[in-house]
């Protein structure tokens, strides 16, 4: 038994130090998987703290056959789901200022040795978070758990409770969208950044 499995069993039997310290262990990669799915800081926040709270409401269901990550993620991804239905009529701002410290957690980029680059990297980032947002809840929730969680497809069925190929029709249908998004995006910069505004016809 491994340092995890030994806090989950104690948590599941009540030690609420253990369950701090999976909470401590997992508290950027829920956020972070928040932050994708809503786009915004605060609502990241709170939607890793219900996960969280989630989680504990429910450890005594939890199997430990199964990867405590994945479930605990499943977790945040629903309720992050359920968070875009319900405010779907809500027009996310673009242009809405951001603190640095209010970024997801990221692995420092050892390439981003000046401004410059640093810029770029930020502006893909914010690329990727906006074409996220072009994408429905489900969708969103798929990719995210695929690319930034490597979960199998089958591990995203059993997540977000789909089909194997409806999981693989939802996968090719949103790199599809992203592309096209990210497509877009990379062609109103390149005329943003003409100096006098119009191209040559």
């Amino acid at each position: 038994m491994n340092e995890e499995q030994a806090w989950i069993l104690q948590a599941q039997q009540g030690n609420d130090e253990a369950f701090t310290r999976l909470v401590e262990h997992y508290q950027t990669p829920v956020f972070n998987l928040c932050y994708r799915m809503l786009g915004e800081p605060e609502a990241a926040e709170d939607a890793a703290q219900e996960s969280f709270l989630r989680a504990y409401q429910n450890l005594s269901r939890y199997d430990r056959q199964r990867p405590f990550a994945t479930w605990l993620l499943s977790i945040a991804a629903h309720y992050c789901i359920d968070r875009l239905r319900r405010r779907r009529l809500v027009i996310f701002s673009l242009d809405a200022e951001r603190e640095d410290d209010d970024r997801p957690t990221e692995l420092p980029d050892m390439e981003a040795i000046n401004p410059e680059q640093e810029a770029i990297r930020r502006e893909q980032q914010e690329g990727i978070q906006e074409a996220l947002r072009g994408l429905d809840a489900t969708d969103r929730a798929a990719i995210v758990l695929r690319y930034w969680y490597d979960f199998s497809e089958v591990e995203i069925a059993a997540s977000l409770n789909l089909t194997v190929s409806a999981v693989k029709s939802r996968l090719h249908r949103a790199r599809k969208t992203v592309a096209r998004l990210l497509t877009a995006q990379s062609s109103e910069t390149r005329m943003e950044r003409m100096p006098y505004g119009s191209p040559a016809l």
